[in-house]
Order: C-alpha cells, then structure tokens, then sequence
C-alpha cells in the first residue's frame, strides 16, 4: 500500500472513529437534559432534505436549501434545465447556448451552473442525490451539462445553497444542485408545448410522454418511465431588430474583424513605403496604413463596410459579423428516464433508474477567414508598381486578409449524449436504515465540422494560382475547388465515464431533549476516465479556422476517488440542534484532505428559526485541468500597448484577435475553502414565511488563469506571458492553469413566500427569492491587491449585486393565473479597449438592469385535461448594450440575457389515471 493510501486509511478511520466518538459522548449527557419531554411530532413522516443523510420531521435545517417544485416549473414555462438555473438568483455566470456562439470555442454546447458565480467546476449537480460523468469535452470548465438532465421527468430541485457539502464532496464549495425525479407515479401522462416569437426565430416544439404502473405498498412494485423529445429553431441576427439598435459599428468597431470579401491586403512597412513615395491613392487620397482594400469607400455591404473607426481604418474595409451571424442555436434534445422499485420482502426495497439523453446542437458562424497569400502582380490596380523590388522576406507577395464568402457560413454539429444507470437496494437492518448502489455515469460528445471549413494548404494554392478570386466572384474552377475542398468531419471525440459504488447508514440512537439523537455514517468509492480523440484529419492541422491541439494526441486518463463521511445530529435541547459531519476524499495522484462542517439551529418559537453553520472544503483538480491537450484559440479584438504605442495607437495597426495557447498543469494542487453561514427562518402566521441568510466563502490555492485582457492591461508584472516574434508583435499569449492567490465571495440570500391567502376573487400566493451580493473578487497571485468583478464586468464575466425572481399565483376554481419576473441589476462595463482617435479608453459605459416579465394562465379543463398559455418577455424587453470584448457575440452579454425577445406558448397535458 502506497504513502498516500495508508494515510487516507489512517484519515478515513479518524473520520469514522470521530463520529463514533462524538456520539459516545452525546449519549452520555446528563440524564435531566435527557429526559425532558419528547417532541410531539414524533410520529409524523420524515423527510429527507438535501444536504443531510438524516431524515427528518422539520423540512427546515442548518443548511439553506432552495426547493422548486414541478408545479413552479411549469408555471414559468421552460423546458429544460438550463432554462430553469437561470431563474435561479445565486445561479450566476453559467454557461449557456447564447455565450457558446462561437466558431472554434472551447465546449461548446455544454450548458452548466454556476452558484454564487465562482466557477461550474465548484458546483456539484446531482440527479437522484448521486452524480453524473461530467461534460466530456476537455475545457476550461468541469461540470455536468444541463442538457442530459430529463427535466420533463423532474418532481421537484432542491438547490443546496451552502458549500462543501459532508455528504456529497466537499468539492461543493459552491453549493449542490438536486435534481429530483418524479417516483411512484401510475398511469398515463402526455403533455404538448409549442412556442413562437413575435420576430421569428427561435420557435420551439416539445412533447413528453409519462408511464407508470404498480402502488408500491398494494402491488410489491412500481415502475416509471417519462421520454421527452424537443427542438428549437435557430434565430439570427437579421431576425432581430435590436442588433442595429446596440449600432456596434459606431461604438465596437475595434470588436469586429479586418478579414473581408473583397479582402484587405496587409502591406509589409517596406510596401507601405514604396506605395506612398510612388503617389499611390486610394478613394482619391494617398494611403496612412499598412492595412488597404481596393474597393474602398464601396466594401460590398451590409456585412462589409467602410468604417474609418473599425478595424480596418481608413485605407481598408471592416466586417461587422453582428450582421451576419447566428444569435441562438437550432437544437435537438431527446431523454428518457425510467425508474423500477420492487418490495424484496420486509422493509427492503430494489430500485434502478435509466437515464438516457441526446442534445444536438447546430452552431452557425460567419464565413471562413483566411490569411492568403499572392503574388502583386495579380492585382491589377498594384502591377506594375515595383513591389518585387523590396528588401522582403519574399519580394512581392502580398499577404490577403480575406472573408470566404463562396464557402458558405462555417457550420459544426455539437452532440452530448448522456447515458446513466443506477442499480441499488434500501431498507432496514438491525434499526438501521441503509441504502448502498452502483452509479454508471457517461457523457460522449461529437464536435462535427460540417460545412464551410477547407482543407487549408489546398485552399492557399487555390488563392495564389487565382483559381479562387480574393476581390469578386471567383471562376468556375475556383467555386469547384471550394466545393470539393470542403470539410465533413467528426474532429473531436470525448466520452467521460464515471463508475461509483456508495453506501449510506443512519439510524436514531436515543431520545433527546429536542428530538432523537441521529447518527449516519457513509462511503463511496469511484474511478473517473476521460478520453479524448482527436481525428486524424484535425490532427494534420489541414483545417483552415480549426487548428490542431499542440502536440496532437489521444489522451486517455483516469483515476480513482474514495471518500467517507459521518454526521450526527444532536436535537440536545428542546429549542436547539446541532449538526455535526466530516468527509474525508482521497483523489489519487493528487491527495486528501478531512473537510468538517458544522451547523447549529435555535428555534426560539414556533415562528422563528436561527441557523448557522462553518465547514471547509476540497476541489481536486478535474482531469482536464491536468491533462488536456493545449487548445490553440485567441482572444478578442484587443490591443498590444507596446505596439500601440509604436503608431500612435491606430487601431488599425495595433489591435488584432491575438493568439492565446491555453495549458493545463499536471503539478496543480487542490484548492481549499473555508464558509459559513448565518441566517433566519420567520414565519407570520400560516400564510406568509421569509428567510435571511448569509453566506461567506474564501477560496485559497485557486487554480485558474490570468485573463488575457488582465495581460495585456498590466505587462509590467505579466509581459513574461507574451511570446513576441523577431519584429516584436505578439506570436502568443500564454494562458496556464496554476494556482494563484484567492478568491472571495459573501453575500445574502432573502426567500419570501406567500401561501394560499383567500379573497372574494380568488386564492393569491407569491414567491420571492433573491441574492445580494457583498463582496466578489479574485487575487491573481499571492500577495497582489484583489479584483472585483461585482457588478464589474472583468475577463470572462460579471456578477451581478442583486438577482432576483418574483412570481404572484391567483388561482380560482379551474382557473389560475401567474405573474412572473426575473431582474438583474445593471454594473460597470468592460471599458477597457483603446480609442483610436486619441488613444483613451473607450466611452465608460454602465450596462442597464435587466428585467423581464411573464405571464402565464391554465385552465382546467377537467381532473384529465389542463391547458395553458403564456407569454415570456411580456415587455419585449432587449438585452441592454454592453461593450464586453470576451464574447464571440458583440454588443450585448449572452451569458445572461436571452435574444429572443417576446415569446408565446401553449402547452396542454393531459393525464389517464
């Protein structure tokens, strides 16, 4: 047995023995503070809460747990999961389909959640309470994809708003994620969805269908079983009249690109020269830049336009890709789940579950851009002028800057496929409750090249032997090599398998003066693998606009993870109780670590409850942290102070989308946590409950990276990430995962809830669940000043100071009524790009609030056939202007925000009991 197995032996007994021990000691409390008067709720059913193995009569503990019941779910009218996190307050910065537009991007389609917004990898999604493999694609995040979540088979979700939870992993530092799947449902259920916009684009058809047969306590059984089939339309740019409201040309132009059709022709300095001392003009005046198209001011537009303030300056042509690009995805989402419980005799219970899902999602971006290359002579406005005369490294050729507009728009199919079994049993023996099963978790995803990506070498033969025209419509040879040179191709291939085996224990051991003394002990043993497969068509780096992972390789990696946990609760007076748990993991390669949390309630009356609680937590590094191939990508439109300074910071010269090369660590260590909370639970009478919580987290030994507009923004202490070539222009800009500094985030969670208060016209209730953020920001590295990103948008995103969701029910007879709405607070924009007239930071812009509303109505027909209709976005409201250079998409976030503007649906369920 190795060191670090014999220590984690030594720490998992340690836990054991600590539970143990604590419990010992309870139990020999002073008899008087035993004998007290039992609760009298004690013979009402326990319930199992997310957060604890322990069940338990009060629904309310130490921990905060957010619930969402089906009937919430399908008063908002989403219909997937991730739809549903965005309504979540806490849930913050997550990865959606709107910010995965991208051509090339890294993960995309992966959907994620992103609690407290301090990362997907420190927010643990569960379906059932046990985990699912992770999203496949190696990447800069680790976390289940929303979208192998059956959400048309969910009873209710229970968000664990507390990190570092003893029972799951302590790598929860977030918080956990539940998702709970209907049980014990018999007969027959169909439900049908259809949305539309109000501007076309984006419609949406979904169809479900539920099966379940057997009462578990008459029959000795039950099975279950809901499929759910989706699609959603694709929308783009041109469908919404907002995009030219955010008038990105005017205010972005440095976002957008200087590859266009006709091309812009990039003159070496000693060109530009030679052009200028010969009397060469353009548009009647003599050229400034190295940057020149010849068709200006004309540049074909829309999608190409003279924009003395873009990119392509004053000599050239600039391509405003907001006007020709997709804003939301065409997607297919097919699942399944079933579940089959069978009575073994006494109280013993065998169960399986099944979940499989399929997510295909299309993903449509500009046309093909291309660095080409030909000889001057071939262009008939610049032969003739002596070109091939200069000292060049090749005398007269001239590198193209152009848009393959022939080629089509580049296209890619995302396939995330989850498969999931789950084979357990669960009953009592000997007084004590036990549940133990075996978890088989796979994500695969396919990243399908299929359209408007050619083979590169090919493709420049085809530009400087003239086949293919970079100036105008190219000759029928030409459009047939563009033809033939297109590529149809699964370029990566991942699949993540998680295999666990877990066991859980509890049991009441005494009667206290609050309740009875609890106790549950556990285990879970699982191996993970990821494998990554590159073709050997990407692998050959013959892809133009989809580069080869350096050094390109399969990589195969796994490793195998144990863990064990105890908890103890101490109802040790009649108002007080306290919980007490550890969890000891153990990662292989990378070591182990004891995480305790304790939580303590007071309950001063029947209308009040005070909580607390303070634990530490573990993150192991994910294996793609580790071990991912590097991904070759680039950054936004930014620019190199150093070179900007050089040309008096033209923006033509010196802002570019630069090279970034993106590294793993195979030396990372575990980052650790420390949190607690504080809070309150009131009740006014029977109708009205509220709650106030405050939470504290503090992350040390982050693992992350420095943003590359943190780089370029402050190379005094990072120019030694910038790679720069012979000329000094930048070659690269290095992004490796390590550990650095910390990360600190504290804020307050306020719930407000509103049940059944009955009027002359109806029933009324409402809800209200909103976070207000303190304090969000990260220390680069050891010993440097934080940075905030609340309400501050800064690298790769924002956290908002407020996020709410208000909803207000009225229902009378078979009618009933919601009212729905979702805000978020405005912040600082990313003001960071450089003005090209007088080399300043552009016009400080403040991003809007962003509120939506919807409204929704059901009748009911009869107890079989219920009907509904709503509109989301009611208000019509756009996404406010945002200047955020990290997106693909400009002029707006979409990580938050949604393009599709107002929406109708109708749903109709009909149900045969």
């Amino acid at each position: 047995m190795n060191t670090n197995l014999k220590a984690g032996a030594r720490a998992v007994r340690g836990v054991l023995l600590a539970c143990a021990g604590t419990t010992i000691a309870l139990a020999s409390l002073p008899l008087a503070a035993q004998t007290l008067p039992a609760v009298s709720a004690a013979e009402l059913p326990r319930v199992e809460v997310t957060g604890s193995a322990i069940r338990r009569v009060q629904s309310e503990t130490a921990l905060p747990v957010q619930t969402i019941s089906r009937a919430e779910i399908e008063k908002t009218g989403v219909t997937t999961a991730a739809e549903l996190m965005g309504r979540v307050s806490a849930n913050s910065n997550g990865l959606t389909d709107g910010a995965s537009i991208n051509v090339g991007g890294d993960q995309r389609g992966f959907n994620s959640a992103n609690l407290r917004g301090i990362g997907t990898s420190s927010t643990l999604v569960l379906l059932n309470g046990r985990r699912m493999a992770n999203f496949a694609s190696p990447g800069d995040d680790s976390g289940v994809d929303l979208n192998n979540i059956p959400a048309a088979a969910l009873e209710r979700v229970e968000v664990l708003l507390d990190g570092a939870s003893a029972l799951y992993g302590t790598d929860a530092i977030g918080g956990v994620i539940n998702f709970i799947t209907r049980k014990d449902f018999q007969g027959l259920e169909a439900n049908v969805y259809v949305g539309t916009t109000d501007e076309g684009g984006a419609g949406k058809r979904t169809a479900s269908l539920s099966a379940g047969k057997g009462v578990l306590e008459r029959d000795g059984y039950n099975i279950f079983a809901v499929a759910d089939f989706q699609r959603t339309n694709p929308l783009n740019t041109s469908q919404r009249s907002f995009i030219p409201g955010l008038q990105v040309e005017q205010r972005l132009g440095h976002l957008l690109s200087s590859y266009t059709s006709p091309a812009n022709i990039r003159l070496t300095s000693a060109q530009r020269d030679h052009l200028q001392e010969i009397g060469f003009t353009l548009n009647g005046k003599p050229i400034t830049n190295r940057l020149i198209n010849l068709s200006v001011p004309g540049c074909a537009p829309p999608a190409n336009v003279y924009l003395p303030d873009g990119t392509g300056g004053v000599d050239a042509c600039t391509y405003n890709y907001m006007g020709d690009t997709e804003l939301y995805p065409k997607s297919e989402k097919a699942s399944v789940l079933s579940r089959a419980v069978i009575k073994l005799g006494g109280s013993h219970q065998a169960y399986a579950e099944v979940a499989l899902s399929r997510a295909k999602t299309d993903y449509t971006g500009s046309s093909a851009r291309v660095a080409g290359y030909v000889d001057y002579s071939r262009v008939p406005q610049l032969a003739g002028t002596g070109l091939d005369g200069l000292d060049d490294d090749i005398p007269g050729e001239l590198e193209l800057r152009m848009r393959l507009n022939e080629a089509g728009q580049r296209t890619s199919t995302l396939t995330s496929e989850g498969v999931r079994f789950v084979v357990g049993v669960t009953g009592t023996v000997g007084g004590w409750d036990y549940d133990t099963a075996y978890n088989h978790s796979v994500n695969t995803v396919k990243d399908r090249d299929t359209h408007g990506y050619l083979l590169y070498n090919e493709l420049l033969e085809g530009i400087a032997d003239g086949r293919i025209n970079p100036f105008g419509p190219s000759s029928p040879e030409g459009r047939a090599l563009i033809d033939s040179i297109q590529v149809d191709d699964v370029v990566r291939r991942a699949r993540g398998t998680l295999d666990a085996v877990d066991v859980k224990l509890s049991r009441a051991l005494m009667p206290m003066a609050g309740g009875d003394l609890a106790v549950a002990i556990g285990g879970e043993a699982r191996r993970e693998k990821n494998q990554f497969t590159p073709s050997a068509l990407l692998l050959s780096d013959n892809i133009n606009n989809d580069a080869a992972p350096e050094g390109g390789r399969a990589t195969s990696d796994s490793r195998d993870v144990a863990a064990v946990y105890g908890e103890v609760l101490v109802p040790f007076a009649k108002q007080w109780e306290a919980q007490l748990s550890a969890r000891y993991d153990l990662y292989e390669n990378v070591g182990g670590a004891t995480s305790p949390k304790i939580g303590l309630t007071y309950r001063p009356s029947d209308a009040l409850l005070l909580r607390g609680s303070a634990g530490r937590g573990f993150r192991a590094p994910s294996m793609t942290e580790l071990y991912r191939p590097t991904v070759y990508s680039s950054t936004a439109t930014l620019p190199d102070p150093v070179y900007c300074a050089t040309v008096e910071n033209n923006y033509s010269d010196c802002a570019d989308n630069w090279d970034t090369r993106r590294y793993s660590n195979d030396a990372l260590k575990p980052e650790r946590s420390r949190q607690f909370s504080l809070g309150a639970v009131f009740a006014a009478g029977k109708h009205v409950s509220a709650s106030l919580d405050y939470w504290n987290i503090k992350r040390t030994n982050l693992i992350s990276e420095i943003g590359d507009d943190i780089i370029l923004g402050n190379l005094a202490k990072y120019g030694d990430l910038v790679y720069r070539d012979e000329d000094g222009l930048i070659d690269y800009i290095e992004l490796r995962k390590d550990n650095r500094g910390a990360q600190l985030a504290r804020g307050l969670d306020l719930a407000l809830t509103v049940r059944g208060v009955d009027t002359a016209i109806g029933r009324f209730g409402g809800r209200l669940n909103g976070t207000y953020v303190l304090t969000s920001k990260i220390q680069n590295a050891p010993g440097d000043a934080f940075v905030s990103n609340l309400n501050r948008f800064v690298t790769d995103g924002v956290v908002q100071r407020w996020r709410h969701t208000v909803s207000v029910d009225w229902d009378r007879g078979p009618l009933s009524a919601s009212l729905q709405n979702t805000f978020s607070s405005g912040y600082e924009d990313q003001n960071t790009a450089i003005n090209i007239d007088n080399g300043s930071v552009v016009a400080a812009n403040r991003v809007k609030r962003y509120s939506l509303w919807d409204l929704s109505g059901a009748y009911a027909v009869n107890t079989n056939l219920k009907l509904r209709v709503g509109i989301q976005n009611l208000f019509d409201t756009s996404p406010p202007y945002s200047n955020q250079a990290y997106y693909f998409l400009s002029g707006y976030d979409p990580s938050y925000t949604d393009p599709r503007g107002r929406r109708f649906y109708a749903s109709a369920n009909y149900s045969f009991k």
